[in-house]
């Protein structure tokens, strides 16, 4: 079933997020379970007795920005990512966005791949994450979007929201 996620459920998200995504690409314990306070962030998950996969989401006005998706390592290459997409494509009347890693191995270009198969375009504009939190190194990434490339204007706007909402710049 897919649903939203409260803060009851975050032990298990947040095991699935450090077995996932490298360390400077989320934050602390402490700092991401307080992320649940802000009224633009919110959890989705697919679970049956376990949290099958998640994804984190900004619900910003304009768009909506995808911090974190994961599947459950268990879970994996079934379906699950796709799935999640899917679903929180259709919850969504308006544009998503991520980041993702330049495609630069094997692994990067399937990341790429999947979400290009699931209605995303890459964004060829310059683009660094931001430390994500205190002691974290600032990260080169690209930005995709749903339905369409960006224009750059729209890529700026998508840039300047993170960096003020998301990463406190």
């Amino acid at each position: 079933m897919f649903e939203r996620i409260y803060v009851s459920d975050f032990d298990e998200i947040f095991s699935i997020m450090e077995k996932s995504f490298p360390l400077d690409e989320y934050r602390p314990y402490d700092e991401q379970k307080a992320l649940f306070e802000n009224e633009y962030y919110n959890v989705y998950a697919e679970k049956e007795e376990e949290v099958k996969g998640f994804i984190a989401v900004w619900n910003f006005p304009r768009f909506v920005f995808v911090e974190h998706f994961a599947v459950n390592p268990e879970c994996r290459n079934k379906g699950t990512g796709a799935e999640i997409l899917k679903k929180i494509i259709t919850l969504f009347d308006k544009p998503l966005c991520l980041e993702v890693e330049p495609p630069e191995n094997e692994l990067t270009r399937r990341r790429i791949g999947f979400y290009e198969r699931n209605g995303f375009y890459l964004n060829e504009y310059p683009y660094i994450q931001p430390p994500i939190s205190e002691g974290k190194n600032p990260v080169p990434l690209m930005i995709m979007s749903s339905g369409k490339e960006l224009s750059e204007n729209e890529f700026n706007i998508i840039k300047k929201t993170l960096y003020h909402e998301v990463y406190k710049m």
